[in-house]
C-alpha cells in the first residue's frame, strides 16, 4: 500500500476521496493516512464524512514527519501550491496537484527542478485527457485516416453562475478554465505551442469583474493553428464543459461535441466543386477507461509503482501553463506573444 496525505480539505477534496473509494485499483493501492487543512475542523469533518482513520492536522510538516507518506495529494489554493509541493518533495513524497501547476512560470520551473533533484514525480490533474471522447478522437487522428492535422478549433460557451471568488477574478476565463481546453488541444496536436494572439472582453450583462470572454489564436511548431473562442457569461445553448471541436486534416474533418458525439468524414473522390465525402467510423476504445479525476490519480499511482512518468507530469504540463500566461500577456498588451517556458 502507498501511504498518502491529502492537503487542502475544501470542496474539491470530496471528489478526490470518492475517486479513491470508488476505483478498486486505487482502493487496493492507496491508504490515506493524513489530512491537512488550515482549519482543523474542516479536516476532521472530511475524515468523518468519508469514514477515514487518518491523522488530521494544520501543519503539513508535522504530518509528513509522523506519517512519512509515499504520496501527497495537493488540493491547496494556487498561491500556496509552490511551498506545499516543495515541502512534500523534500520529504520524499511523490506529488499530484490540482491545476494550475503553479502561480507563475518561475515557480513551475522551480518545481520541475525540485522534483528532478528529489527523484520524485510531480504531476498535475488534467482530467480532460482521461475522457472516452478525447481518447477516441486521438485514436482516430493517430491512425492517419484524416491525413495530417492542419487546424483545431474549440468553442466554449457556458453561462456559469458560480458566485464567490471567481466573480472578482481578473482574467477569470483564461486563468480558471481555459487551461483545460488548451491542455487537451495540445495533447491532440502533439507539438509545442509557439505564439498566441488573444483578445479578452467582459460583455454587457457579464456578472464577472473582468475577462469573462476570450478569443485566442495559437500557432504550433508543426504548423497547426488552433483557435479558442470562449465565454463564461453566454446564456443559453451551453456547449459541453469540454468544448465543441472541429479538427481539420489534409484528408477530412472531425466534429466532436465534447461528449460522446463524434463524426468524421474524408474526401472520397477527385472531381466536383465540393469533393464527395465518405464517413469514417470512429472506433470504440479497445478496453474500459477509468475517466476524470480517478483516471489521472490512477495513472499517477501506476507511474509511482512502475517507476514511469504519468501522462500529466509537470515537465509536460508547464507547456499548457505557458499557453495561459502568454494568452493573458497578449490580451493585456494587444500584441502577438511567444509561448515559451524559458526565462525571459
Amino acid at each position: 500500500m502507498l501511504r498518502a496525505v491529502l492537503v487542502g480539505c475544501g470542496a474539491m477534496a470530496d471528489g478526490w476521496l470518492r475517486a479513491l473509494k470508488e476505483t478498486p485499483e486505487l482502493t487496493a493501492a492507496v491508504q490515506l493516512v493524513g489530512l491537512v487543512d488550515l482549519n482543523i475542523d474542516t479536516a476532521k469533518a472530511l475524515a468523518a464524512r468519508h469514514g477515514l482513520d487518518a491523522e488530521c492536522g494544520v501543519d503539513l510538516g508535522t504530518i509528513l514527519a509522523s506519517q512519512k507518506p509515499d504520496l501527497v495529494f495537493d488540493l491547496v489554493v494556487p498561491p500556496a501550491r509552490h511551498a506545499v509541493v516543495r515541502q512534500a518533495l523534500a520529504a520524499g513524497a511523490h506529488v499530484l496537484s490540482e491545476k494550475p501547476m503553479a502561480n507563475t512560470l518561475d515557480q513551475a520551473r522551480d518545481l520541475i527542478a525540485a522534483a528532478d533533484g528529489a527523484g520524485r514525480i510531480h504531476a498535475v490533474i488534467q482530467n480532460r485527457r482521461f475522457l472516452r471522447g478525447i481518447r477516441r478522437v486521438k485514436a482516430l487522428l493517430d491512425s492517419g485516416a484524416l491525413g495530417e492535422m492542419t487546424a483545431l478549433h474549440q468553442d466554449f460557451f457556458i453561462g456559469a453562475h458560480f458566485g464567490g471568488f471567481r466573480d472578482e477574478m481578473a482574467h477569470v476565463l483564461l486563468l480558471d478554465m481555459a487551461i483545460h481546453s488548451f491542455d487537451a488541444a495540445r495533447w491532440l496536436i502533439g507539438a509545442t505551442p509557439t505564439a498566441v494572439y488573444c483578445r479578452e472582453t467582459n460583455p454587457k450583462g457579464s456578472w464577472y469583474a473582468q475577462g469573462a470572454s476570450a478569443d485566442a489564436l495559437f500557432d504550433f511548431a508543426n504548423g497547426v493553428t488552433m483557435t479558442y473562442r470562449g465565454s463564461w457569461c453566454a446564456e443559453g445553448a451551453n456547449t459541453a464543459w469540454e468544448c465543441n471541436w472541429r479538427i481539420i486534416g489534409t484528408k477530412g474533418t472531425i466534429l466532436w461535441d465534447g461528449n460522446e458525439g463524434i463524426t468524421a468524414h474524408v474526401v472520397a473522390g477527385a472531381e466536383g466543386f465540393f469533393r464527395p465525402l465518405t464517413p469514417v467510423e470512429v472506433p470504440d476504445l479497445p478496453e474500459p477507461l477509468v475517466e476524470g479525476h480517478a483516471g489521472v490519480i490512477l495513472d499517477f499511482v501506476r507511474a509511482v509503482q512502475q517507476g514511469d512518468k504519468p501522462l500529466t507530469v509537470g515537465i509536460d504540463n508547464i507547456h499548457s501553463l505557458a499557453m495561459v500566461f502568454a494568452a493573458i500577456q497578449s490580451a493585456e498588451t494587444g500584441a502577438r506573444v511567444p509561448v515559451t517556458i524559458q526565462e525571459a
